[in-house]
Parts: C-alpha cells; structure tokens; sequence
C-alpha cells in the first residue's frame, strides 16, 4: 500500500513538473501578433514598433509622468511649492508621503487587480488637485485645502507609481531593462525641466516673494493633460514583446489572491527586505536638497535657475547609468557589483562635498532663517559652487532611483512579482520621505537634517550589499517567476494546471 501511495506522489510530482514545462512552453514562447489596429506594426529609422508593444506603451507612460509628477517635482524644487514660507507645504507634504506610504503597500495587489490602465488612470487625478490648492493658498491662505490635496495626493500618487514600476520592470525583456528605465528617466524629467522653464521664465525679474499666478496654472493645465493621457494606455495581458512572449500575469485575479501574494512575495523571497531601507532612503534627500539648500540659502530666480539644472543634470545621470547597466559584455551580475561600487563611492563624494559647503553657512538653530538680504542671487560670486553642488545632487538622485529599479528588475520578470516590489519601493520611499518633511516642518537644524540624510543613504546602502552581490544573476529563472504565480494564485497543482488560473507570461 505505501509504494502504491509513493508510486502516486511521483506521478503526481511528474505531472506538475510536466504542467510547468508545458505552460512555460505554451505561454513563454513566440507567438504570432493577433490581427487587430493595436498589433499593426509600423516603422520608423528601420525599426518596427505597434501600440501594444513595451517600447510604445513605456514611451506613454513616460509622458503620463512627464505630464503629472514631472511637473510636481518642477514645483517641489522651486522648495515650498513656489511659496516663500516653507512651512505649509512641508504639512502637505507630511499628509502627502503619510497616505502614500500606506496605499503603496497595498498597490501592488490594487494594480494587478484592477489592470495598470484604470490604476494609473485613478492616480493621475490628484495632481492638478494639487497645485489648484497651492494657487489657492497664495490667495486665501487655506492651509486645510493644501494639506487635504496632499493626502489625497498621496492616495493617486501611491497607484500612479506602482502601475509604472510594474511597466518599467516587467515589460522590457531582460537585456534593455536598464535602457527601459533610462528612456523612461528621461521622458520623465524633460517633464520637470520643461516645467522648471515655466517658473524660471515668469520669475527672472523675480527675486523675492511667491512665484506667479501664471506659474501655476501652467502647471495644472499640463498635469490635467497627462491624467486624461492615462486613459489610452493597454492593459498588460494585450502587450506582447518583439520576440512574440507576453508578460507573466495571472488570469482572473481575485483580491483574496492578490493580498496572500502581497505576503507571499516577501515570504518566498525573505532577502528581499535587505532591500528596505535603499528604498527607505530613495526620496528623503528631497527635503535638504529643496528645502534647505534650494530654499534657505537662494533667492528666488536662483533657485528657479537651480531647479532647472538639478532635472536636467537627472536626464544624463539617467542616461549614462541606464545604458551602462545594459553593456552586452560584461555579466549581469557584474553589472550589479560595478554599479554598487559606484553609487557607494557617490554616496560619499558628492554628499562629502556637500557638507564642505553646508558647515560653513547659517543653520536654522542660530539665526532662525536665512535673511532674504543674505539668500544668493545668480549675479553673486559665491553662486557657482553651490550650483554645482545641486546639480552633482540630481546626478546622484537619477543614479540612486536608476540603479533600484534595476535591481528591482533583475531580481523578476513577472508583472504580478515587480507590482508588489514596486508597491514596497514606493511604500518605504513614501514613509522615508515624510519623516523627512516632517523634520524640516518642525524646524529641525539644517546641519541635522543634512547628517541623518547622508547616514541613512550610507547606511542602507550597506544593508544592501548582499543582496546586490549575491542574489542577481546572469538570468532570471522562468520557473521562480511562473512559482510566484502558481503560489499565489492558491494553486496546489495536483496534475495539471487549471485553465482558469494558468499564468500568462
């Protein structure tokens, strides 16, 4: 009787090893493009592209973000949203980061759920929201409408991010992952750019008060823009790959499915929280950055100038990482360690730097603010090195966000896997940076904040470490990918694999 049961087991076994490599092979290889206006290829310089291709659906994507956080980032760097107290944008700020880094959490499962189109769709309407009550506030004073724009902000902002995390990381095929990410980088700030051009241009003559009316309404115009953008994106289960695979999603998911996966992406890759506190880190260099260098110590046609360098100096961190992450002649997981190296030895150049300069001006302990006679004008002598500072500073910001998202990246090629690392990213990010708002909205010492910024980019770097060294390979195995999928779908995978809840890679 017990070899009988043995003898069934392994048929069993046989059967489900059998079921994966069938799937694998059914779902992971080429397949013909269906006739339809969304698979009619077209070509430009040689290449042919369609619409529900990576490259055509990242590329939108990018303009949605171009559209929406792009341009808040443009009125973030101005540092206090455009105004001359910082103080209420760092409660909306607070409110922003407080809400997003509990939606992000449950993103991941939200997005896979309800498809990356309406996802992405629901998280671009906070932004013009945003600035509507900004321009408000210059006009009425109502800090509850700031704060409550923010919050809600932080509730789109959470879905926005991690439906574009789940494109950026899941769509590309393992070889471009690093130019995916770095074309997305710079479509993106070319928003902020662009919208730092605004601000600049309205405030050349500007050298004290709030930026101008004009400034922004410019800014909500082009953020409702970009959330009516979201509308003609494809879901991921109609986009298909040039070499004819499709991306790893489960059919049919259901919301008790997605929230054991939510769990189950950490409980079957328990390494990953190594990854924590970089994600932690990602966003609160923000606040020095914006608020004290930007804002304390430069007026405001300076800090207009600077804004627009910072994003520029982000488009060719982006570009020279992204690509150096793809080189074809050196391993993947190669590329890991170099790049590791790299940010660490940035970490403490360019921050190392910063606090030759930082040590040597007014902190808030002493003098409260800065004096408006006291901030740097373009046309001062002392402008140039703190400029370049800031820029050093945008390099480091694209190098940092560039190199997760790789790693990120080559850790899964599944779309439900990455929409919850994406979701735990931008969660972590969201907390991290609201502490961080929070410390300069109850006025903590410029010289402190500057400090536990570079030591918590420093130290989580170090928690890091193994993970980047150790865990990505050459290749992402297809059956870890397709094991996430079959686990969390609930499935025991008797004999085969029921048809309603075969992966789709």
């Amino acid at each position: 009787m017990a070899d009988a049961k043995e003898a069934a087991v392994d048929a069993d076994t046989q059967a489900v090893r059998r079921s994966h490599s069938d799937l694998a092979a059914s779902t992971h290889g080429p397949e013909a493009r269906p006739d339809s206006w969304m698979y009619r290829g077209f070509r430009i310089g040689g290449k042919e592209f369609w619409y529900a291709s990576p490259k055509i659906q990242l590329l939108m994507v990018a303009f949605v973000c171009f559209m929406c956080p792009g341009m808040y980032n443009a009125l973030q760097g101005l540092g206090g949203g455009g105004q001359v107290d910082s103080t209420v944008q760092d409660h909306a700020s607070t409110a922003l980061y407080s809400v997003f880094a509990v939606v992000a959490f449950f993103s991941g499962s939200i997005a896979n759920k309800l498809g990356v189109k309406i996802t992405l769709t629901i998280g671009g309407i906070g932004y013009c929201i945003y600035s509507s009550s900004l321009l408000c506030y210059s006009h009425t004073g109502n800090v509850g409408f700031v704060v409550f724009s923010g919050a809600l902000l932080g509730l789109c902002a959470g879905l926005l991010w991690t439906a574009q995390g789940t494109i950026m990381m899941a769509y590309p095929p393992e070889e471009s992952k690093g130019r995916y990410i770095s074309w997305f980088w710079i479509i993106f700030n070319l928003g902020a750019v662009i919208g730092s051009l605004i601000p600049l241009g309205q405030n050349v003559s500007n050298n004290t008060g709030t930026v101008t009316d004009g400034t922004y309404i410019g800014f909500i115009v082009l953020m409702f823009v970009g959330a009516c953008l979201t509308t003609l994106l494809v879901n991921g289960d109609k986009v298909i790959r040039d070499d004819g695979s499709k991306i790893i999603l489960m059919k049919n998911p259901t919301w008790q499915s997605e929230f054991i996966g939510l769990w189950e992406c950490i409980s079957l890759s328990p390494w990953v929280v190594a990854l924590f506190p970089m994600f932690f880190a990602s966003n609160i260099f923000y606040t020095y950055q914006q608020n004290v260098l930007n804002l304390a110590y430069f007026d405001t046609r300076a800090r207009s100038l600077n804004n627009l360098l910072y994003w520029l100096a982000q488009i060719f961190g982006a570009v020279i990482v992204g690509y150096a992450l793809d080189i074809k002649s050196i391993r993947r997981s190669m590329r890991a360690k170099i790049s590791f190296v790299v940010l660490f030895a940035l970490t403490f150049v360019i921050w190392g730097g910063g606090w030759a300069w930082q040590e040597h001006q007014l902190d808030r302990a002493a003098s409260k603010e800065v004096p408006d006679d006291q901030k740097i004008d373009w046309r001062d002598s002392n402008f140039l090195a703190p400029m370049f500072l800031y820029i050093f500073y945008g390099v480091y910001d694209s190098v940092w966000q560039t190199c997760i998202y790789w790693y990120m990246g080559a850790l899964s090629n599944s779309g439900r896997k990455t929409a919850n690392l994406a979701g735990f990213y931008k969660g972590l990010q969201s907390a991290g940076a609201a502490i961080f708002w929070r410390l300069d909205g109850i006025h903590t010492e410029y010289n402190t904040i500057f400090a536990a910024t570079w030591g918590v980019c420093a130290g989580s770097l170090l928690i890091a470490a193994p993970i980047i060294f150790m865990r990505i390979k050459d290749t992402t195995e297809l059956d870890e990918d397709l094991k996430f999928s079959d686990e969390t779908a609930g499935d025991v995978l008797p004999t085969a694999v029921p048809e309603e809840k075969r992966t789709e890679v």
